[in-house]
């Protein structure tokens, strides 16, 4: 189901550009927002559904998993359940290359378990789609068949290019990623694909995943440094086969799937990573190397104990690592990125972006930020006008500010700070600064990285230099002193916008600035025949943080716009 939303005037989309070709679209919503005109909510003229469900059924070689998504008017998209089974179908191909009876027999006790969970929660709008395990199989007619008749539900098999295809439109429009290959291990085939400018140019899938490797390198053993050396040049022999693998040299490389969600998280558990979430985590291919010789170094029994990697996923985790190793050494990657969102989430963004004919969202980040401002209930035209005043303080600043601090993205972050400023506000007032670090460490955001995330947060959620200190600690290995210091300027200037717009009337147009003698003076013009006591009020107490980190008194000047 898609439901459109109308408006009735043209105006500018979030980023003010004005085009008329610009669209938005809600991400992991079944609905699609027409930004060729303005966003409005008392101008639409329908919503959707109060609480709908949808859930996704992928049958791959390895699982079968169930995801029921509710979708909220309010709040997007929220994860109900998120169930696997591990029924190893590629296991159950025979050497016919047919999926056996007791192969049927266990599809079919998983997908039947599904429906028990489906119709309890009354969940009619089903997406059931298979991957490798059945495509390849010489009777996947007759699977078919058997799993029409033995449950009610429809299910389509993708084909290699379509598989290939869900997981490039999950990445780009999940990630801030524009120029990447993105590489999606199965239990029996592995897809790759090469996007720049976020368009889709090559797809490839090859014939092995992590079990068929496994079945063919060492079956039943241990591997050991010659089966490890075969894979390799096995690997390196089927890259060698894809001609488009050079254009994609020194281009990141976006992992999808079970197995790099699994090695990503030993990573995280590894290195005491003080950030929650997974989505867009990055690691340097020495770190990816490091991670493939852990788990090589290690017996199945060993394995099964590492944190943060699956028992399940502890005997196919080597091959599945070497082949994601072998690759990003084949194009010499510049690094590697988790994408938790992958093919079950592609077939969510095709049904979005169809009415558009569209691949991508033109803005992720946009589409975090306007459904992360509908859950906590955030002012857009507030957080705009606090964003606007923020740029407009540094901007004048400038001249004044030491060159150590000067960086070219603090403008940036500035902009993307105030999208979530005081973000907590929604849980408690009284302790909105906790919360919005909360919030902001403990989240990911989609189109946002991790680095930026953290700077968000301490920006976001400023109240002064000793909060930072008191909230860095966990952090210290990722936040050096001297950008603790940049995050303090960015976050005293935020906090001062915020000031400056206290009883959210809009009363500051302009601002400017000069040096005198020791001092700076700021020259505050506001609305004509409107009282600025409160805003004055509160931006003398709060011009301290400035002058702190600035090291110069700074003077306010309000008056009336000429």
């Amino acid at each position: 189901m898609i439901t459109i939303y109308y408006f009735h005037e043209y105006t500018s989309c979030f980023n003010h550009c004005k085009c008329k070709h610009c669209f938005l679209l809600v991400l992991y919503r079944t609905t699609i927002y027409d930004g060729i005109r303005s966003y409005d909510r008392r101008g639409m003229t329908r919503m959707i559904q109060s609480k709908e469900k949808v859930a996704v059924i992928d049958i791959g070689s390895n699982s079968i998993r169930l995801v029921i998504h509710e979708l909220d008017d309010k709040k997007g998209t929220r994860e109900l359940h998120n169930l696997k089974q591990v029924a190893r179908l590629s296991n159950h191909i025979d050497h016919d290359y047919q999926l056996t009876e007791a192969g049927l027999q266990v599809l079919k006790e998983s997908l039947q378990q599904f429906e028990d969970v489906l119709h309890f929660h009354q969940v009619t709008n089903v997406k059931a789609v298979a991957t490798a395990a059945i495509r390849n199989a010489l009777n996947k007619e007759e699977i078919i068949d058997y799993i029409h008749r033995e449950t009610s539900l429809r299910v389509r098999v993708l084909s290699e290019k379509e598989e290939a295809y869900y997981g490039y439109i999950a990445v780009v429009n999940s990630t801030s990623i524009t120029d990447g290959i993105s590489i999606d291990i199965g239990g029996g085939s592995t897809e790759v694909t090469l996007f720049k400018d976020k368009v889709l140019i090559h797809s490839h899938s090859f014939s092995f995943g992590a079990l068929t490797l496994k079945k063919k390198f060492f079956p039943n053993k241990e591997p050991d440094k010659q089966a490890l050396k075969k894979l390799s040049e096995y690997v390196i022999e089927q890259c060698k086969t894809i001609p488009w693998l050079q254009e994609a040299k020194k281009l990141p490389i976006i992992g999808i799937g079970g197995s790099a969600r699994n090695m990503s998280l030993v990573h995280q558990s590894q290195v005491n990573y003080p950030l929650a979430g997974l989505h867009q985590y990055e690691m340097s291919i020495n770190e990816l190397k490091s991670m493939m010789q852990l788990f090589e170094n290690s017996s199945l029994k060993e394995r099964e104990h590492i944190d943060g990697l699956s028992k399940d996923r502890a005997d196919v985790i080597v091959p599945a690592v070497r082949v994601i190793h072998e690759i990003a050494d084949y194009i010499q990657a510049d690094y590697f990125m988790m994408s938790n969102k992958g093919l079950r989430e592609g077939l969510f963004f095709e049904e979005m972006l169809r009415e558009h004919s569209a691949d991508y969202l033109p803005e992720v980040a946009e589409e975090s930020f306007f459904q992360l401002s509908r859950e906590f209930e955030m002012n857009e035209d507030y957080v705009q006008e606090v964003g606007r005043i923020a740029r407009q303080l540094y901007t004048q600043l400038e001249p004044f500010i030491p060159q150590h601090l000067k960086h070219d993205d603090n403008i940036y972050l500035l902009k993307k700070s105030a999208r979530v400023l005081y973000i907590g506000e929604f849980i408690s007032h009284e302790t909105s600064s906790q919360h919005t670090f909360y919030v902001l460490t403990n989240r990911s955001i989609d189109g946002i990285p991790h680095s930026d995330r953290l700077a968000m947060a301490f920006i976001a959620s400023f109240k002064s230099k000793s909060w930072m200190k008191q909230m860095s600690p966990p952090f210290k290995s990722y936040v050096s002193k001297e950008l603790l210091k940049r995050f303090e300027l960015l976050g005293s200037i935020l906090k001062m916008a915020y000031a400056l717009d206290r009883t959210k009337r809009k009363i500051v147009q302009t601002i400017t600035s000069e040096k005198h003698g020791k001092s700076i003076i700021l020259y505050i013009s506001c609305k004509k025949n409107t009282y600025s006591y409160f805003e004055e009020i509160k931006s003398t107490k709060y011009k301290k943080h400035m002058e702190k980190v600035l090291k110069q008194n700074i003077s306010l000047n309000f008056h009336p716009l000429d």
